[in-house]
């Protein structure tokens, strides 16, 4: 296109009004910067394309081609305008969540719960896997917002605090006793279990090997298994001891099916929370969804 978007708007207002007058008292601007918009424009297309009289202005049959393809540009543009005002009325959108399975069937569930009656119009689309990969697909902006513990040294995301988790390690009341049988004290629990754990890709993972490497805990035994949900299930089975967080197991600690295994020295509790690119225009589906879950809180 050889012009630029306001010259075409002004063509397009004059031959609609038909009267120079009144199309600049329509877009606001002088008569003699529209008369020297409709020059430039006639002499880069190399024709003229409006016939002046007192009684205003007509177009010429080569004005007349020319909006005809005018006219239908600035009528889609405004339809694309409309639709678009109607669906921000109706709340239509996508997001895209980022979340491990962990935390998106014991944290996030309970919040889309309720932010999709609020907004059925929003699509939701989830990506399960690792915080590492959460952070990774937000960087290449292939996620609109992550639910991850608190990343460090990142300045280009915000986060936004939703809850502190704690790590545990946990058994079946079994799989203790039989350590205790053997001659296993309280505080050499760990050093002697078979320790499942989230495997080494998984930040829970690395944040635990820290604390055994801290506290100076050498493991004998260990099984790697992927899924928070898998490493509840193998601790009911007496498989071993495992490392889940507290809050996910609270039913199974109440009702004594797993036990926790006491620390001389607790893991410090991490932060939660949504995490998103920093940007000053954020799409209406996100804007809405950081809105709702600032305000909101799920029942415990």
């Amino acid at each position: 296109m050889s012009q630029n978007l306001t010259a075409y708007r002004i063509f397009y207002t004059v031959a609609k009004a038909g009267n120079i007058s009144k199309a600049a008292r329509e877009l606001y601007i002088s008569q003699p910067a529209i008369s020297k918009s409709i020059q430039k424009l006639e002499e880069n297309t190399g024709c003229k394309l409006f016939l002046r009289s007192s009684r205003g202005v007509k177009l010429t049959p080569e004005g007349e081609l020319l909006y005809s393809y005018v006219k239908n540009a600035f009528e889609t543009l405004s339809l694309g305008e409309e639709k678009l005002r109607r669906s921000i009325e109706l709340g239509v959108g996508h997001l895209n969540i980022g979340v491990s399975s962990a935390l998106c069937k014991y944290i996030l569930l309970p919040y889309l719960k309720e932010f999709i009656r609020q907004h059925p119009y929003i699509s939701i689309s989830i990506a399960c896997q690792s915080t590492n990969e959460t952070l990774k697909l937000l960087d290449e902006e292939k996620i609109d917002i992550g639910l991850v513990g608190k990343p460090e040294n990142r300045k280009n995301v915000q986060f936004d605090f939703l809850e502190e988790i704690e790590d545990v390690f946990v058994a079946a009341k079994d799989y203790l006793r039989h350590l205790k049988e053997r001659g296993v004290k309280k505080q050499e629990i760990l050093s002697h279990s078979t320790l499942m754990l989230l495997d080494k890709n998984n930040v829970t993972r690395q944040y635990i090997d820290e604390y055994l490497q801290e506290n100076q805990i050498r493991i004998q035994d260990s099984i790697d298994i992927s899924d928070m949900d898998l490493l509840i299930e193998f601790a009911k089975i007496g498989a071993g001891a495992a490392c889940v967080i507290r809050s996910f197991v609270k039913d199974s600690l109440a009702d004594g099916s797993l036990v926790e295994i006491p620390l001389d020295k607790p893991i410090h509790k991490r932060q939660v929370g949504f995490v998103y690119q920093k940007h000053p225009l954020l799409m209406h589906s996100l804007r809405e969804f950081i809105r709702f879950y600032k305000d909101y809180r799920p029942c415990q």
